[in-house]
């Protein structure tokens, strides 16, 4: 055969693996694991709030919308930042765009579907169904956001006995702090390597410290913080200190355990009577549709239901405050 034709066939086989070999470099490095790494180390970095600098607002702007239009948009918010910052601390790969994004795209859903339902929907479900799906994603954002404060807290006095270990050992308090967020276990082992990282910035000591009283807001957390503050400005056994304080924060949750225990069935009979009216409602129109059917084709069994579903949030709430005890 002619060798131009074999000439042409090879360098199209180059061409096309350089293509993709091109397409491959471009995504790992915008969404690559070592692009995300950086992005979650900056995103952690920026959300302190308490480091001030041109370059950190940069990307504090940076970080809030892949978008610029949205972005722009998103900067006329009141405390965006503070959003931006529980967003952070949930541990979720969200930006306040996404997160934005997330809650027009399930009204969108929800819209949808009642316009292709078979049968009208009344205008108080209608209502209800669009403040739930506007709300979801905040509040999957929150519930993440409280799931890991929750283990950060219960990994804090084995982090504060593995500082106490390091100093006992010779280490200074800035080298045990790399080394606790070097070999400790997430989300505990991330903060402090960010607190590390600040310092090997140039971020004093004290301000990086304060950074992650900001972004982490558990109470026991801002004791270590205080604490080594204290210790700085006045000396003292720092080991012995934060072996105080590990002891205090066990004893602490050891009781807030036991009030679980004591309160669990407040707690199961707070669901069960938040959601016996809707098994109840669900068993009977299964049974006998049309028994219940009178209450959203007549305009006095719409009032009722509004005057229910109020009443039945006033309950959740006092039962929810009653059983929820602080330690």
């Amino acid at each position: 055969m002619n060798p131009i034709f074999y000439a042409f066939a090879f360098l199209l086989f180059v061409a096309v693996v350089l293509g993709i070999e091109g397409v491959y470099q471009w995504w790992n490095s915008h969404h690559g694991p070592t692009a995300r790494r950086l992005d979650q180390r900056i995103r952690a970095l920026s959300a302190g709030a308490h480091v001030h600098g041109e370059r950190l607002s940069i990307l504090k702007e940076r970080m809030l919308s892949n978008s610029a239009p949205l972005h722009a948009l998103m900067l006329r918010v009141p405390r965006i930042h503070a959003i931006d910052r529980i967003v952070v601390q949930s541990g979720l790969s969200h930006t306040v765009g996404r997160l934005v994004m997330h809650s027009v795209a399930a009204v969108v859903v929800v819209l949808l579907a009642a316009s292709f339902s078979p049968v009208p929907v009344p205008t108080l479900v209608m209502v209800l169904a669009v403040a739930a799906a506007l709300a979801f994603p905040t509040l999957r954002v929150l519930r993440a956001r409280a799931r890991r404060l929750r283990v950060l807290e219960r990994q804090l006095p084995e982090a504060a006995d593995m500082i106490s270990r390091a100093l006992r050992a010779g280490h200074s308090f800035s080298s045990a702090i790399g080394m606790l967020g070097n070999e400790f276990a997430e989300p505990t082992g991330g903060e402090f390597r960010t607190v590390f990282d600040e310092i090997n910035y140039g971020v004093t000591m004290n301000e990086a410290l304060l950074n992650l009283a900001t972004r982490v807001p558990v109470r026991d957390l801002r004791y270590f913080v205080i604490a080594v503050l204290i210790q700085r400005e006045t000396g003292g056994n720092l080991a012995e200190i934060l072996d105080s304080i590990a002891s205090l924060v066990r004893d602490r949750l050891r009781l807030f355990d036991q009030v679980r225990v004591l309160s669990a069935e407040g707690r199961l009979s707070a669901w069960i009577i938040g959601l016996l009216p809707f098994a109840a409602a669900g068993a009977m129109n299964l049974l006998n549709p049309s028994f219940l059917s009178v209450l959203w084709e007549d305009p006095a069994g719409l009032k009722v239901i509004e005057s229910v579903f109020v009443s039945m949030l006033f309950g959740v709430l006092w039962m929810r405050r009653i059983v929820r005890i602080r330690v």
